[in-house]
């Protein structure tokens, strides 16, 4: 008899690996648990599996454009863990953490101007540090602190480029007499100057970072009102002087303009914060609001900031349009805000990091060796159709699966080496699979991962029988479930479990997901050679966003190409990834196998509209308006024109575990928590649960993971920024 509980993890996503990772920490972890995970297909990674190509160069195929941004603490310590405990010999690809990913720091934003597009290039400093080492949780007037660095340096810069003076003196408002009060010296002799200005309250907010903690509480609660209303004061008077001395200026100038967009950005983040007084009610309050919507009520300036390419690109960025209507942005506000925080205050070392190779590779590859290497065990072909619970008791009895294919060995060697890197092919190893059954798929051309396959149906008319079923049962091959699959599969896996729980239906129908599509396209033109006309001081090549649709962002990834392995003479000089929402309102049911070539003739057709229409914007040497030069793209046959695109990659992810998750305002508060479900042995894990950032991102599918371990087995006992929405002071 043994009292070890057997877990069955349904889905091989970054919150289900990540749960894995923390449960199998111990030493002793096997004593206590017995741990096997269901994968659908060929491969782990969910949203984030990526794909080698053998037929082009084992080129890199991924689901998108994925990068890290340096502030993703949660995700950064787990990974770097993982490649410690790994131990990869040091001869081998990409060894470390610190071979695998490096430091990014150039963002470009595009902004039309009277009909023109123009690069706006930001280049954010390198700051000093490891991102597992980083903060998520600074304190509500640390916060302040951070958002007044950069409101001070923006509107330095703008007296300095116009030697401007204020007109409008600090002395005799109310809050000026407080900040005299608060420093204990005599500055009523200060200059109406915006360097003077800033000198006060430079001191005045690094005072209030420190409260006298000799005095009584009820006194700091007096004391933090006063203050915020100073606080308040003071940023109203400096929105005025921004506004007078600057808004005529704003369309002649872009380094004026760019200025003023971060300087009201920073005010209204302060004033909103204080008016809605997130101290007492926490960014969760503001989520009533899309974020746009926000920034207008606080008083952004509606031409300049609220439409601004930082917002745009921002709203790029996670794919906030609802059904991938880009005339219906929207996002909770408090989860924007939060995130934009912490994105650009709160990172360390460059702003974004970039992987030396696909994600599958740099992620999820290390994350199965060490995991096999634990004791893990992994049932890939295993698609889950639907759990069944007790009818008497709030549990889950049963889990229906489908055995997608036989192995001929049973057990299943996922990768396949690229000069000496372990990754996952873009298709399955056929070789592994029963000779007649592998003909059989790639014949027919079956996709294993999507909802719409057809392959039931090849299947059975060939052998005469239904794919064979495997069922799980409750106390004889598993305990507790994981549930690691996506929001959008629980309607279709879940039927039984929403209608027994009402949260978890509701859930299910306000957490919602939007299509994205994706293109890469290899060329025989280098970077250079495409005409791009910023060049950054540092010489990075651009990540860029806020530019047309229906493909708003660009970058060049050309650090990649090194760890594909084309014929010599063939290899591309330079690789673009493309990628946005799209446009999908309605989603048809299982039986509708053409859905997803329909979905992805359109992410190709747009791609192709794109280049011959808009790329001209970027690429100046290689397009004009309305042509493209189809001649640059790496293809070995003989295709000339647009024919050569079809040797490119493309597609759209419309499948429910591959749709990007949404924060529409009005969401988060129906979000659960990871053992919120009223079953007690199951455990919801992924970037739509509640989490402290509750936005897609691979950080709050970390966080999410370290959640349900800690809910099962107790460890980690604290996760970096879960606390974001809460209140700071109840």
């Amino acid at each position: 008899m043994t009292d070890k509980k057997k877990i069955a993890i349904l889905g091989g996503g970054v919150s289900a690996m990540t749960a894995a990772c923390y449960l199998t920490e111990k030493d002793n972890w096997q004593a206590q648990y017995d741990i096997t995970v269901y994968q659908m297909g060929w491969r782990l990674g969910g949203k984030g599996a990526s794909g080698r190509n053998a037929e082009y160069g084992q080129r890199i195929e991924e689901h998108g454009l994925h990068v890290w941004f340096g502030a993703y603490v949660n995700s950064f310590k787990t990974l770097e863990k993982v490649y410690a405990d790994l131990g990869r010999p040091s001869s081998a690809p990409l060894a470390t953490f610190d071979q695998a990913f490096k430091p990014h720091s150039f963002i470009a934003l595009e902004e039309k101007i009277e009909q023109n597009w123009k690069t706006w290039g930001i280049e954010f400093p390198l700051i000093p540090g490891d991102p597992a080492d980083g903060n998520l949780d600074p304190t509500f007037w640390d916060l302040i602190q951070l958002i007044y660095y950069w409101l001070k340096e923006f509107t330095v810069k703008m007296a300095h480029l116009q030697g401007q003076k204020t007109k409008a003196s600090v002395k005799g408002h109310g809050w000026f007499s407080h900040i005299v009060d608060v420093l204990k010296t005599d500055i009523h002799h200060i200059d109406d100057d915006i360097h003077a200005t800033h000198q006060m309250m430079s001191s005045f907010i690094e005072k209030i970072t420190r409260p006298d903690r000799k005095v009584a509480d009820q006194q700091i609660v007096e004391q933090h009102i006063k203050h915020q209303s100073a606080l308040s004061g003071w940023i109203n008077w400096l929105k005025q002087w921004l506004e007078q001395e600057f808004d005529h200026l704003l369309d002649e100038d872009d380094n004026l303009r760019h200025l003023y967009i971060g300087a009201d950005l920073a005010i209204t983040c302060i004033k909103g914060i204080i008016e809605d007084d997130v101290y007492h009610k926490g960014f969760g309050y503001l989520n009533q609001w899309d974020f746009k919507e926000w920034l207008t009520i606080h008083g952004a300036n509606v031409k300049y900031t609220v439409n601004s390419a930082p917002i745009r690109g921002f709203y790029d960025l996670v794919f906030a349009y609802e059904n991938g209507d880009f005339s219906k942005p929207n996002i909770e506000a408090g989860v924007a805000l939060l995130a934009m925080i912490r994105i650009t205050l709160c990172y360390h070392g460059g702003v974004m990091w970039k992987m030396q190779a696909g994600m599958g590779d740099v992620i999820f590859a290390p994350i199965y060796e060490l995991l096999k290497k634990r004791g893990v065990t992994f049932e890939y072909f295993h698609k889950v159709d639907e759990l069944i619970p007790n009818q008497s008791a709030n549990q889950i009895e049963t889990i229906v699966m489908t055995k997608q294919v036989k192995l001929k060995d049973g057990d299943y060697d996922p990768f396949v080496d690229v000069k000496g890197l372990p990754c996952w092919p873009s298709k399955p190893n056929y070789g592994q699979i029963d000779d007649t059954q592998a003909a059989l798929l790639q014949s027919n051309n079956i996709n294993l991962e999507s909802f719409w396959t057809n392959w039931p149906d090849v299947y059975q008319q060939h052998f005469n029988q239904p794919l064979p079923q495997k069922v799980l049962a409750l106390g004889v091959d598993f305990d507790q479930v994981i549930f690691g699959i996506s929001v959008g599969g629980l309607e279709h896996i879940c039927p039984q479990l929403l209608a027994k729980d009402p949260t978890l239906k509701t859930c299910s129908e306000e957490v919602k997901t939007v299509a994205t599509q994706a293109f890469q396209v290899w060329t025989d033109v280098d970077y250079s050679g495409l005409g791009f006309g910023y060049v950054p001081k540092n010489g990075e090549e651009p990540i860029l966003s806020g530019f047309v649709e229906p493909y708003d962002t660009w970058a060049a990834m050309d650090q990649l190409l090194c760890r594909e392995d084309w014929l010599q003479g063939s290899e591309p000089k330079n690789v673009a990834y493309f990628c946005s929402a799209q446009t999908v309102s309605d989603y048809p049911p299982a039986s509708e196998h053409s859905f997803p070539a329909k979905c992805t003739q359109q992410a190709k057709d747009n791609a192709i509209s794109y280049l011959t229409n808009d790329v001209h914007h970027l690429w100046s040497n290689v397009a004009s308006q309305g042509a493209f030069d189809w001649a640059i793209l790496t293809d070995q046959s003989a295709q000339v024109g647009e024919k050569r695109f079809d040797s490119q990659y493309w597609r759209s992810n419309v499948d429910p575990s591959e749709r990007y998750v949404l924060s529409v305002k009005n969401s988060s508060q129906y979000r659960l928590t990871t053992n919120g479900t009223v079953f007690s042995n199951l455990f919801i894990t992924g970037d739509w649960i509640s989490t402290g950032v509750n936005v897609g991102c691979v950080e709050a599918a970390t966080m999410a993971g370290m959640e349900t371990s800690r809910a099962v087995c107790g460890f980690p006992a604290k996760i970096n920024g879960e606390y974001g929405f809460e209140p700071y002071k109840k």
